[in-house]
């Protein structure tokens, strides 16, 4: 069996899911860790049975402080340092900023930052110190511009492709890699818990990719040790282009296609 681990945060669906999937193929071993412990467990008995590996799940909350020690306590007792660091989890939330509630960005933020940073911290470490790991963290092609309209989700995830940048560049010449992908929209179930699906975004973005292209496209540039992957010529485009507009201009325009879609 293959002693590789990786751990994966949010791996009970779209794109953390396929994740799981594609490095089980590999005969990665894997610590999944998310909220729900019997969709956990499904999965586990899947991936164990198609890809011979081994399973170990972390039901945790990562909208909650002590989840990382709970992930933390479940490596020392088994005694791993996990190959590969897969920084999946996390979730946005639709609405004008006055208007959303607190609780709910409170906890985006323990989770989209936060966590990952504490999970980052405690697991490059140890990579450091061995002298060999990967990191994925996901961001998104959010990251590159002000979010009118989802203003926390897209704070959140230009400070996921700020950090993976700069920890990359420290990370040179240690033989850990840090990957930081950022896709664009996606069929992965995230805009419908965002309340977002009804935004001009996903509703004009054309055909979107699956989680599972995404999936494979992020694999990939992780384990050619990129700093940033941006899914999809579009998002590249993109990504270009706004580095020439003058940032209102950028912010206007995101807030135009974060609209909702009227209907008739």
């Amino acid at each position: 069996m293959n002693t590789q681990y990786a751990l994966i945060t949010g791996a009970s669906g779209g794109i953390g899911l396929e994740l799981a999937h594609i490095a089980a193929s590999k005969g990665v071993n894997l610590i999944l860790a998310a909220r729900s412990v019997e969709k956990m467990m499904q999965l586990r008995k899947e991936l164990e049975e198609s890809y011979s590996v081994r399973v170990l799940v972390a039901g945790c909350d990562l909208s909650l402080p002590e989840a990382p020690e709970k992930i933390r306590r479940l490596l020392e007792e088994q005694h791993i340092v996990p190959d590969m660091l897969i920084n999946n989890a996390g979730f946005g939330l639709f609405g004008a900023f006055h208007l959303t509630p607190a609780q709910r960005e409170n906890e985006m933020l323990q989770v989209n930052v936060v966590a990952l940073t504490v999970l980052t911290k405690m697991i490059y470490t140890k990579m450091r110190e061995r002298g060999s790991g990967c990191i994925l963290n996901v961001a998104s092609v959010a990251g590159f511009m002000p979010g009118p309209l989802m203003a926390v989700y897209y704070a959140t995830k230009a400070y996921v492709r700020s950090f993976s940048e700069a920890l990359a560049n420290e990370a040179g010449g240690s033989n850990v890699r840090v990957t930081a992908l950022c896709p664009g929209p996606t069929l992965s179930g995230f805009e419908a818990a965002a309340g977002a699906e009804n935004s001009r975004l996903f509703r004009s973005f054309g055909r979107l990719p699956t989680a599972r292209q995404v999936a494979l496209f992020g694999w990939k540039r992780m384990m050619k040790g990129k700093p940033v992957a941006v899914h999809g010529w579009k998002n590249r485009l993109i990504v270009f282009l706004i580095r020439f507009l003058p940032r209102t201009a950028v912010t206007d325009l995101v807030r135009t296609v974060q609209n909702p879609v009227k209907s008739n």
